[in-house]
């Protein structure tokens, strides 16, 4: 860890919670005149550096956008490329994982996973529960309106059987019921290969997160553009509804 790297840890001016829509795989591989699947097994590299990264200079959860619901429409060749990339990386990084104290949870549909994948995703989840570093949260078969929907859905179920009342239906019960309840909400949402929009990623939780897009394709983002993020995010000031001049009475940066 850098000393400048250090005190913006200390500071709290590092995102506890970085959200990370890792986009370009395909047309990474494309322009190079490579089959897709050349660009998520590229894109695997960065999300071990990336992982890795994290850990190192204090991010406390990281949420990484893996495969979304609307991904199982991709050709089934492709599908199945990813799942046997992913369980790939699961055997890969497992030591990795629990040797750096990382916690593994997953959000998202994942009983839609296959059991080669969905085994030793459950796994690895149980044997690093107890672990108190970095929250690495994979969102697998994920889609923030379905999210939305089983959210309302359950706290639904929860009136009808009077453990709620309709009064105390509010923000906290709500996020309780959201795949990341228990987790930060992201103060950062990251995003590769240039396209502006959110693509149904964390769209509750990312109420008030920062948005850094680059250009920069997913297989050839590296440490180096990691800390450009981080740096642009150091820089920002977070207001959440307060005048700029409130932020800095409070102690904020200008």
């Amino acid at each position: 860890m850098t000393g400048r790297t250090a005190a913006a840890a200390r500071n709290g001016a590092l995102p506890a919670h970085l959200g990370i829509i890792m986009d370009g795989n395909g047309r990474w591989a494309m322009a190079r005149g490579l089959p897709r699947i050349s660009g998520h097994e590229e894109g695997a590299r960065s999300v071990k550096e990336v992982v890795r990264s994290c850990r190192e200079i204090g991010v406390g959860a990281l949420t990484l956008y893996s495969f979304s619901s609307e991904n199982w429409r991709r050709p089934v060749e492709e599908v199945a490329a990813l799942m046997m990339l992913l369980a790939r990386y699961l055997g890969e990084e497992r030591a990795e994982i629990l040797e750096n104290d990382i916690r593994l949870v997953a959000s998202g549909e994942v009983e839609r996973l296959p059991d080669f994948v969905r085994g030793p995703l459950d796994e690895l989840i149980a044997v690093s529960a107890g672990n108190g570093g970095m929250v690495l949260n994979l969102a697998l078969s994920y889609g923030s309106r379905r999210e939305l929907v089983r959210a309302a859905r359950r706290v639904s179920e929860r009136v009808l059987r009077g453990e709620l009342s309709p009064e105390e239906v509010d923000e906290e019960a709500f996020a309780a019921e959201l795949y990341t309840a228990g987790l930060p909400d992201p103060d950062l949402v990251l995003r590769t290969g240039g396209e502006m929009r959110l693509s149904n990623f964390l769209l509750w939780q990312a109420a008030y997160a920062e948005i850094f897009v680059t250009e920069v394709m997913w297989p050839e983002f590296r440490r180096p553009h990691l800390m450009e993020a981080l740096r642009e995010f150091e820089r920002r000031q977070r207001r959440f509804g307060r005048t700029p001049e409130q932020v800095v009475a409070a102690g904020g940066s200008e």
